[in-house]
């Protein structure tokens, strides 16, 4: 990408030479942005007491359930019930292509939304449905009729939005809107659905075994057709609810608290109250559950539908918008932000990338993209207020990324721009030159050993809409900041 003007003398040298100054940069599984505070604030005991909670939870609830079913009745209702999960998992991973959420996220919001989320839900349902037969209703299935209305959607989703509140606060810096809420908020549900389906087909098999019937007769079917066949996003629709909350909170400001609170508080209610109508129109049964699911249930899963679809092509603008900051400071190349912004461009670089280096050549397109949405959506934050204290040093992990993978995802992401052009309105893929001084980064900042230029400097964010990315005083001020060498001319960006 940087030529140099005469050949090399010496044997080629790494695409990457950090100057001195950032020799020694840590590689990304020992990045760390906070010093260690004790074994409280360890990452390493949080991590292992989560897991801990979760694998007793998981042996709690199979106990209950095996205890409620038989084992016959629960390897039947296994069976069954894991014949939605790929499906559903499926969907949400391919909504989430843009920026996909890191694998042990998502394993987090299934386990807990398999094991914690539905033991909350069964000890609290019966505790619910003991205190009504006390108190208020004459008989057991009165009661189950009520806390199946009332009582059961509060505490249900209660405990499975209570993953969306723990990756919200505590992996803060994988949440970047509306899509990451809903899909976290799936595949939360989809767990809680495939636990309380061995439940509810388990205990149908069980009521056939019972009166002598044998195989699937029609309880088991009828079950498995409503829960399976006919429903199988329900639970995944009521929560997906409470991840829209979350997810336009992740977008408001630092400044503005009440919104981050009472977005997802908002987006809980409504989930409660679908997930009551829902309940309620099974009790009532017949012609009562039909039209529900018709003009109810099937327009909401539509729009939810489209909102996230939207949402996505969002996300996708934002990169098309942010990303050309980091191509006038040289990061980037001229085609790659419409590149980025394509899923038909991305895809097709994955595919080049493939052919010409393989497996690993894939992986590093894909990692590049990664990394390059991610630096997007942290540019978006910070002009809308909503970045964090640790977004220079985010930003500064985020181009270290692309900078190491660049000479093998550049190329590929530029073939793809060429191939994708007649939907690319921008100016055609150009060589880098430096860019006036003062926009972005500023002017080049001295050369590598092999000739190449090392990261422009500049002067952080200009303070208004015409200075775009220039030398005003914007709001990280003009300190030196991490890149560039010490000595060059300009201040660096993102000072303190």
């Amino acid at each position: 990408m940087y030529p140099s003007p005469h050949p090399p003398q010496q044997p080629p040298v790494p695409a990457y030479e950090p100057h001195p100054q950032f020799a020694a940069v840590p590689d990304r599984k020992q990045w760390r942005y906070r010093p260690g505070r004790g074994l409280r604030h360890s990452k390493a005991f949080r991590l292992g007491t989560l897991i801990s909670l979760l694998v007793l939870s998981g042996l709690v609830i199979l106990a209950l359930v095996r205890e409620q079913t038989g084992t016959e009745g629960f390897l039947v209702g296994l069976g069954l019930a894991v014949l939605p999960v790929p499906l559903l998992i499926g969907a949400f991973r391919w909504l989430d292509r843009v920026e996909p959420e890191p694998w042990r996220n998502l394993a987090f919001a299934f386990a807990w939304g398999a094991c914690a989320a539905t033991l909350v839900a069964i000890l609290a349902n019966g505790f619910a449905t003991q205190w009504l037969v006390a108190r208020m209703v004459s008989s057991s299935s009165e009661a189950d009729t009520w806390g199946a209305t009332l009582i059961a959607p509060v505490v249900e989703e209660s405990a499975k939005g209570a993953a969306l509140l723990l990756l919200f606060i505590f992996r803060r810096r994988d949440f970047d809107g509306i899509v990451d809420g809903v899909v976290i908020a799936g595949i939360t549900a989809t767990g809680f659905a495939f636990t309380e389906n061995i439940l509810y087909l388990g205990n149908a098999f069980g009521e056939d075994q019972a009166v002598g019937s044998s195989g699937f007769q029609s309880v088991t079917a009828a079950t498995f057709f409503i829960r399976i066949v006919l429903s199988p996003f329900a639970h995944p629709l009521f929560t997906a609810l409470t991840g829209i909350g979350f997810g336009i909170a992740s977008l408001a400001a630092q400044r503005q608290r009440a919104r981050r609170v009472l977005l997802p508080l908002a987006g809980l209610l409504t989930a409660i109250v679908l997930h009551a109508v829902w309940n309620g129109s099974a009790t009532v049964g017949g012609y009562g559950f039909i039209a529900v699911y018709g003009m109810f249930m099937v327009p909401v899963f539509g729009l939810l539908t489209w909102l996230v679809i939207w949402s996505r092509s969002s996300e996708l603008r934002t990169v098309r918008s942010h990303l050309p900051a980091y191509v006038a400071a040289g990061w980037l190349a001229p085609a790659e932000p419409h590149a980025l912004s394509s899923m038909k461009a991305r895809s097709i670089a994955r595919t080049v990338a493939r052919r010409t280096h393989g497996a690993a050549g894939r992986r590093m397109v894909v990692e590049y993209q990664v990394c390059a949405t991610a630096l997007a959506f942290l540019r978006q934050r910070a002009h809308r207020g909503a970045a964090g204290t640790d977004f220079v040093a985010r930003e500064q992990e985020l181009l270290h990324h692309l900078w190491q993978r660049k000479d093998m995802a550049q190329p590929a992401l530029a073939h793809a721009a060429r191939m994708t052009a007649p939907a690319w309105t921008g100016p055609a893929p150009q060589p880098w030159t430096p860019p006036p001084p003062g926009y972005g980064y500023g002017p080049p900042g001295g050369t590598q050993p092999s000739g190449r230029p090392y990261p422009r400097q500049g002067q952080g964010y200009g303070q208004a809409p015409a200075q775009g990315y220039g030398q005003g005083q914007g709001p990280y001020g003009q300190a030196a900041g991490p890149y560039g060498p010490p000595h060059g001319p300009g201040n660096r960006p993102y000072g303190p």
